[in-house]
C-alpha cells in the first residue's frame, strides 16, 4: 500500500466513489473540497469518502479494501518522489499540501552516448505534374510493428517530428509529411505566367516570388491549399505509400486535417491523435457546403492573385518572414523558453526562402473551409469506431485547455492527457513525455485495452482522474512536467471549476 506522507499525517489522493460506511477518520484536519459531486479517497488499496455539506465539503475516511484507481482531479500542488525497480515511492510535499506519484519515463535516445537512434530518409513523392510531396520515413525494417503518420501544424514540416522519427522509430514504421504549400512541399515552378510589361516593372527577375503572375499555369488552374486538398493527400499518401491502415498524429492544423480525413476515410485508419489540434480551420464558406454563400465570394485562393491580394500579399510577407517575426512566433507557442529551437528556426526560416511561398501562404489563408466543421469530424470518427487520445499542452496561448476538455466532452471515451508545463507543440516541447504517451495509447488499442493506458495501473482505471509527475533525463539535466489524466466519469462542470482554479489562484488571474 502507498502512503504519500502529509508531513506527519496520512495523505490519500481522491477519486469518485458512492458514500460507504465511515469508521474513523484519519486526518486529524478536515480538508476542505470546492462543492463537487461524491468523491473517494485512495490510497493504493484503502478507499476514503468524502461527505456533503451544503455550501462545500468535508473529508472524513472509511477503510474499504480492494480499490486501487486513483483520481487526483483537485491536485495541483508539486511535489517529489522516487521510482525504484519500476515502483512509484514518495518523498514528502511542499508547503502548499498534497503530494502526487513522480514516475521516470525513458529519455530520447543519444548518438552522443551511443544509443540506438532510427535513421530518418528524407523522400519526395511525386503527387500530381509539378507538386511533389516531402517526406520522412524511419524504422521501415520494423516490419510488423504498427504504422504511425505524423502530420505537421501550420508553417512547419515533416522536420518539426525529428524527435519522433530518430525515438519511436526504433521499434514502430514513422511517416511524416509535409502538407502541399507548406514545409518542402512547394511547387517546383511559378504556377503563374507573367506578363512581359510586369517583367519589365520587376527588373531584371531575381527574387521575384511565385505565384503573383496574370495568368495560371495549366497544371495550376484549379489548385487552392486547402483542407480538402490536404485531406485528399493524405488518403493517396497511405494507400501508395504506407497501403495500409494507420495510426495518425496531429498537431495544430496537422489535427485537424488528422480528424478530418478520419471522418472521411476510416477504412485507413487505425486511430487518431490530436496534439493541441486547432478547432477550426479557413474562414471563406465551403462551396459544396454552402453553394449560395460562397458565390458571394468569388475568389477563394486560387491561382493567379486577383491584384489587390498581391500587393497585400508583399507587404505582409516581409513582415511575418523576418527573422525577428518567427523568433517571437516561437517564443508564444513554446512554455519552457529553455528548449532549444534551432534546428525548427532555421528550417522555418529556409522554407520562407522559397519564391513560392508568399502566395502560398495568402491561397492558404483564402482557402474556403472544409466540408465537415471539427465536431462533425468528430462525430463521424466516433460513430466509426475511430479510438481518438487528446494530448494537449496546458500553456498552450492559441489552442487553451478549454478546447482540449470541450472534446473530451464530446468524445468521454477518448483518454486525455494534458502536459504542464508545455505549450502549442508539446511533441517538440516534452517529446520524452509525448513519445511515452503515444507507445502506451498504441498499445493499449492493439490490444483491445487488455492492456492499461498509460499513466492507469488497470484497464479499468479509466473512469477515474489520475495526475502525475513524470521525470526524465534530458542532456544529463533532471527534468519533469505533471501530467493529467481526465477520466470518463468526471463532469464537465468539475473540470470548468478545477480549470478556473488553475487560473484564479489565490484571487489573482495567471494567463
Amino acid at each position: 500500500m502507498e502512503i504519500c506522507s502529509f508531513y506527519s499525517t496520512p495523505y490519500y489522493c481522491i477519486v469518485n466513489v458512492k458514500p460507504n460506511v465511515i469508521q474513523k477518520c484519519l486526518i486529524s484536519n478536515q480538508a476542505m473540497f470546492p462543492r463537487l459531486k461524491e468523491r473517494r479517497l485512495c490510497s493504493g488499496s484503502d478507499v476514503y469518502s468524502v461527505t456533503k455539506n451544503k455550501n462545500r465539503r468535508s473529508c472524513t475516511v472509511a477503510s474499504v479494501k480492494g480499490v486501487d484507481s486513483v483520481d487526483s482531479t483537485l491536485l495541483s500542488e508539486s511535489y517529489s518522489s522516487d521510482v525504484v525497480d519500476g515502483k512509484v515511492g514518495t518523498q514528502g510535499v511542499t508547503s502548499r499540501g498534497i503530494s502526487v506519484p513522480k514516475v521516470m519515463i525513458p529519455s530520447l535516445p543519444s548518438e552522443a552516448k551511443g544509443d540506438a537512434v532510427a535513421v530518418i530518409d528524407s523522400c519526395l513523392w511525386e503527387w500530381k505534374p509539378k507538386l511533389n510531396v516531402h517526406y520522412e520515413k524511419s524504422g521501415c525494417q520494423n516490419v510488423n510493428s504498427a504504422p504511425i503518420l505524423f502530420l505537421p501544424g501550420f508553417g512547419v514540416g515533416s522536420f518539426h517530428y525529428e524527435k519522433q522519427l530518430k525515438d519511436l522509430g526504433r521499434d514502430n514504421r514513422i511517416w511524416a509529411l509535409d502538407f502541399i504549400g507548406q514545409g518542402k512541399s512547394l511547387p517546383c515552378e511559378d504556377p503563374t505566367s507573367r506578363s512581359k510589361r510586369l517583367d519589365e516593372s520587376e527588373g531584371d527577375g531575381n527574387n521575384v516570388l511565385w505565384g503573383l503572375g496574370d495568368e495560371a499555369e495549366p497544371w495550376a488552374k484549379e489548385l487552392v491549399y486547402s483542407v480538402d486538398l490536404w485531406r485528399e493527400q493524405v488518403r493517396y499518401f497511405i494507400e501508395e505509400i504506407i497501403k495500409e491502415p494507420v495510426y495518425i498524429v496531429g498537431n495544430s492544423l496537422g489535427g485537424y486535417v488528422a480528424l478530418y480525413f478520419a471522418a472521411y476515410y476510416p477504412q485507413l485508419v487505425k486511430g487518431v491523435t490530436l496534439l493541441n489540434a486547432t478547432p477550426f480551420w479557413g474562414f471563406l464558406p465551403n462551396p459544396v457546403r454552402s453553394p449560395r454563400l460562397s458565390r458571394l465570394f468569388p475568389w477563394a485562393g486560387t491561382f493567379p492573385l486577383p491584384s489587390n491580394i498581391r500587393k497585400l500579399t508583399e507587404l505582409v510577407w516581409q513582415k511575418i518572414s523576418a527573422p525577428e517575426s518567427i523568433a517571437e512566433v516561437l517564443k508564444q507557442v513554446y512554455a519552457d523558453h529553455t528548449t532549444k529551437v534551432d534546428k525548427v528556426f532555421s528550417s522555418i526560416l529556409e522554407v520562407t526562402e522559397h519564391p513560392a511561398a508568399a502566395a502560398s501562404l495568402a491561397s492558404i489563408m483564402f482557402a474556403p473551409q472544409g466540408q465537415l466543421n471539427f465536431k462533425e469530424a468528430l462525430t463521424g470518427c466516433r460513430m466509426n469506431n475511430v479510438p481518438v487520445c487528446l494530448i494537449y499542452g496546458k500553456e498552450d496561448p492559441w489552442v487553451t485547455p478549454i478546447w482540449g476538455l470541450q472534446v473530451k466532452r464530446q468524445v468521454p471515451e477518448a483518454p486525455y492527457y494534458q502536459i504542464s508545463p508545455a505549450g502549442h507543440c508539446p511533441h517538440d516541447e516534452v517529446p520524452e513525455i509525448v513519445n511515452f504517451l503515444l507507445r502506451g495509447w498504441i498499445k493499449n488499442v492493439e490490444s483491445d485495452s487488455s492492456v492499461a493506458l498509460p499513466l492507469l495501473d488497470y484497464p479499468e482505471s479509466v473512469e477515474y482522474d489520475v495526475v502525475k509527475e513524470l521525470e526524465f533525463v534530458r542532456q544529463g539535466v533532471k527534468k519533469s512536467a505533471k501530467v493529467q489524466f481526465y477520466g470518463s466519469m468526471t463532469s464537465q462542470w468539475e473540470r470548468l471549476g478545477m480549470f478556473l482554479k488553475s487560473r484564479f489562484q489565490n484571487g489573482v488571474y495567471s494567463p
